[in-house]
């Protein structure tokens, strides 16, 4: 079976990481969010908007007021 010398480099880095927090993950979590916070590098969250629901996912949410009224409007 073919072997991609990268994906395999990585593999052992992450194994290496993980190991070094004791496979813990709200440690692992924390050191990242430290290492994120020192970057000074800007970050951006891309979750979406609440409150906007999009015509075809055909969900009444966030809508306030009468949602079932709102989503079925007459043609």
């Amino acid at each position: 079976m073919w072997k991609d010398e990268i994906v395999e480099e990585i593999h052992k880095i992450r194994e290496s990481y993980a190991k070094s927090f004791n496979y813990d993950l709200d440690a692992i979590f924390e050191d990242l969010r430290r290492k994120e916070a020192e970057s000074g590098r800007e970050i951006v969250s891309l979750s979406r908007k609440r409150g906007r629901t999009a015509r075809w996912s055909g969900r009444a949410r966030d809508l306030g007021g009468d949602a079932e009224s709102a989503s079925r409007r007459p043609t």
